[in-house]
């Protein structure tokens, strides 16, 4: 497992976003730069979180319900215009620059002291990794932030604050030659032999990862552009994504569970035992420094565990926790069987207090609960799912890329028939988009299915006047709400440098 990976060396690894003299005579064997790329994985750590705080929460799967002192999730789901400064949207942006700096001192280490790494084959397989890694965060703040400053070798702190914000066109075009890269130079699997993965190397990204990140570019590039610097081009290179989905189904690598609920069990993890996986963010539980997961309480009430019999003090919840919206769990087919896993229905008393609101719990276990730290869950998140796969497969088709109506239907008939519903005939987009909302809620790609959808500005809107309409605490969605404003503090780092997304103070 990656975890493990990240504390089995005892050398000191420079992570800081910026070139040093220490990190040149730290690579010398083969071992380090292995190290190295462990140490960019370790960035993904916080990307569920990112997407429960900046997805799911912005979404129409979330209202804030809060009646505790206001937190900082708030201002993101009601659509407030200031909100460069918050927590959430300060370190999304520092996070995944973070992992982009590792992946670049990584990556130069590699280029300039090839003779070190062992073989040719390994350093070929560890650039893949760090350029996989790399287009990972670079895409995932895109989808965020719209422009970006485009970093692909190890810069200072000065060097940084000089380079302006690029295109997203641009920022795509490095996004998909790391991609394409690691594509040809990611082993398939685990199950080879040294230097491509072997059984410890599971969690690492393979080449079926790197095509399904790739298909979802393509697909974030062919939505609509709302006229704004967003991740939608209105490319329509729906006909890229397809084949590089349909390799991923071809491979037999990974199966359609028949069994909604054991996709998220706690003893059902890995790619290797959880077929489902396309791609794991890996968590480690009981290390010291903890390596453990948190996003499984992001937006469970603090108030919830409280009420458990035991109290688990250790695993307070979220502060002023959003509630699941009604507009979501009301959408709801009775015979769902989807609900129950996902979302939390019974009311709960705690200190005399009742709590009516549903939350979601999807990778929520109460016999799992850490007992040293609440920051210690042993759980992985599924960054990238088989079903997912399927589905964007089917959207493909109904964009105009090759297929047949009968195969969308085949493929969101057989996520129904796992849901206890009965079969459709003749899907559209909309019940496409529904499915995924379904089939998908509390894993954070709710807002980014709205972004391609064409309808966010619609469906937000409608949401707002259904489920804001007693407490009135939403401003309304307009096309500037789509992405992210730019930090205060990359504007205040640089002054002039960035113009500030329109829309935000």
């Amino acid at each position: 497992m990656i975890g493990v990976a990240l504390v089995s060396c005892n050398k000191e690894l420079n992570q800081q976003p910026i070139s040093s003299a220490t990190t040149p005579n730290f690579y010398q064997q083969p071992s380090d730069f292995i190290q190295g790329v462990n140490a960019v994985y370790n960035s993904l750590r916080a990307i569920p979180d990112q997407l429960m705080y900046l997805s799911e929460t912005r979404s129409d799967n979330i209202y804030p319900t809060n009646t505790d002192a206001a937190r900082d999730h708030d201002p993101i789901s009601d659509f407030s215009s200031g909100i460069a400064a918050n927590t959430y949207v300060e370190g999304a942006w520092s996070n995944d620059f973070s992992g982009i700096f590792k992946a670049n001192t990584i990556l130069d280490e590699l280029s300039k002291n090839a003779d070190k790494v062992g073989s040719v084959a390994l350093a070929g397989r560890l650039t893949a990794e760090a350029r996989f890694l790399r287009a990972y965060f670079y895409f995932d703040l895109v989808r965020y932030y719209g422009k970006l400053p485009i970093i692909n070798q190890p810069v200072t702190s000065a060097e940084a604050n000089k380079i302006p914000r690029s295109a997203v066109a641009d920022v795509d075009t490095l996004i998909m030659a790391d991609l394409k890269y690691a594509i040809e130079n990611l082993p398939v699997d685990y199950s080879g032999t040294f230097p491509s993965y072997t059984a410890s190397d599971v969690g690492r990204a393979t080449k079926y990862a790197a095509e399904a990140l790739l298909a979802q570019v393509y697909m974030a590039r062919s939505g609509p552009t709302y006229n704004i610097d967003g991740p939608g081009l209105a490319s329509n290179e729906w006909n890229l994504a397809l084949p590089l989905l349909q390799d991923i189904i071809s491979s037999g690598k990974y199966q359609f569970a028949t069994d909604f609920k054991s996709i998220f069990s706690y003893s059902n993890q890995s790619p290797v035992v959880n077929k489902e996986a396309v791609f794991d963010v890996m968590y480690i539980t009981g290390q010291n420094p903890v390596l453990g997961a948190t996003f499984t309480w992001d937006l469970v009430p603090n108030s919830y565990f409280s009420s458990l019999p035991s109290g688990n003090s250790l695993a307070n919840g979220s502060l002023g926790a959003p509630s699941v919206s009604y507009n979501l769990l009301d959408s709801y087919s009775s015979g769902d069987i989807r609900t129950s896993p996902t979302i939390h229905t019974t009311g709960y008393t705690f200190s005399g207090t009742y709590y009516p609101y549903p939350f979601f719990r999807k990778y929520l276990d109460t016999t799992k609960i850490p007992t040293t730290s609440r920051f210690d869950w042993g759980i992985n998140f599924i960054a990238i799912r088989y079903t997912d796969i399927l589905l964007l497969k089917a959207e493909c088709i109904l964009h105009g890329a090759s297929g047949t109506q009968s195969d969308v239907d085949d493929i969101v008939n057989q996520v129904r028939v796992r849901a206890g519903l009965t079969t459709l005939t003749n899907v559209t987009l909309d019940q496409l988009y529904n499915e995924r909302r379904w089939e998908f809620a509390g894993e954070g790609l709710r807002w980014f299915d709205l972004q391609r959808s064409g309808n966010l500005i619609t469906i937000m809107n409608s949401f707002e006047t259904s489920d804001d309409a007693v407490r009135k605490v939403m401003s309304p969605v307009v096309n500037n709400s789509v992405i992210y404003p730019v930090p205060q503090s990359q504007l205040d780092a640089s002054p002039g440098l960035y113009t500030q997304n329109l829309g935000y103070n």
